[in-house]
């Protein structure tokens, strides 16, 4: 008999939830970087092994002071993501429980699932005697199944805590074929990673206030029969003072984003890739709901029954 289920990770922003889903799924397919609010989109990553496949969930980090409407967005989108599914991972950082943690714990809580508090970066904890008391502080709750400790870069404490995971996930039919790691599209995953380069790259207020849209995108040959894919993207930012940002002194810094995107891409799709970068302004994008929806913001992602 089969085993299939669906489990989300949430937690505050820049706490590892992406990370952690790259390395539950074996590659990389979302976005990482050192800065808040990189996962814009709850993105699917499928991880089966043996009779068992689990469908995770990583969503956008889970925050107080949602004033733009991006924001309420992003919130809004974690939020869905926790409802419905057999199980959900709540991911914190010691010695850190702050007011975006707590808003965390509560959505999850008042989504009524199982879950699992998972401390993320305990290889970073400088104090050992600290981790002891900080268990002790956090929250309780009766449908907390058990708390995990892991280093989800690398990779320490995931075997149990997949172990656990499996031993919720419910029998029955798989939704997805056995080599299928995502149900995003192509098209998707070259935007993201577009911005997560543009994430890297430009300073730490910036990156927040752009978004990735893929124009163009085919699949052709190259000379000599070789697969290539020609990908035409467009950066949007929200000011006109900051194109200048993005684009460099003389175009470098866009030459170095679509260097490191095509890479990324290629290591990905496993296929030659050509890709085009243009830089444009829509003032006000982050909000504006009409804006956000057409650069795909607040479209829920469907689990396949």
């Amino acid at each position: 008999m089969t085993h299939s289920g669906v489990v989300s990770i949430a937690g505050r922003p820049n706490v590892g939830k992406s990370t952690l889903l790259n390395r539950f799924v074996g590659q990389k397919l979302s976005i990482t970087a050192h800065k808040p609010q990189t996962t814009r989109h709850s993105l699917l990553g499928i991880r089966t092994v043996g009779d068992v496949q689990v469908a995770f969930v990583d969503t956008p980090g889970i925050h107080v002071g949602a004033r733009q409407r991006l924001n309420q967005v992003l919130n809004r989108t974690a939020s869905n993501a926790v409802h419905g599914v057999d199980l959900a991972l709540l991911l914190v950082q010691a010695p850190v429980f702050n007011d975006d943690d707590q808003r965390a714990w509560d959505v999850v809580v008042g989504a009524e699932v199982p879950f699992l508090l998972v401390v993320n970066k305990v290889d970073t904890l400088r104090r050992k005697t600290e981790l002891l008391p900080y268990l002790e502080s956090l929250p309780k709750h009766e449908r907390l199944l058990d708390t995990h400790l892991v280093s989800a870069l690398k990779g320490e404490g995931v075997d149990d805590l997949l172990g656990a995971i499996n031993k919720h996930i419910p029998e029955g039919e798989w939704r997805y074929d056995a080599d299928e790691l995502t149900d995003r599209s192509a098209r998707f995953l070259a935007s993201e990673a577009v911005r997560e380069q543009l994430t890297r790259l430009l300073s730490a207020e910036l990156p927040y206030a752009l978004s990735v849209e893929i124009e163009s995108y085919e699949d052709t040959e190259a000379r000599g029969g070789v697969p290539l894919t020609r990908i035409g993207a467009v950066v949007w930012v929200d000011k006109a003072s900051q194109k200048g940002i993005v684009i460099g002194k003389g175009g470098e810094r866009l030459k170095e984003v679509g260097r490191r995107s095509r890479e990324a891409l290629e290591s990905l799709l496993d296929r030659r890739v050509f890709i085009e970068i243009w830089v444009r302004v829509k003032e006000g994008w982050a909000d504006d709901e009409r804006a956000l929806h057409s650069l795909g913001y607040d479209m829920p992602q469907r689990i396949r029954d």
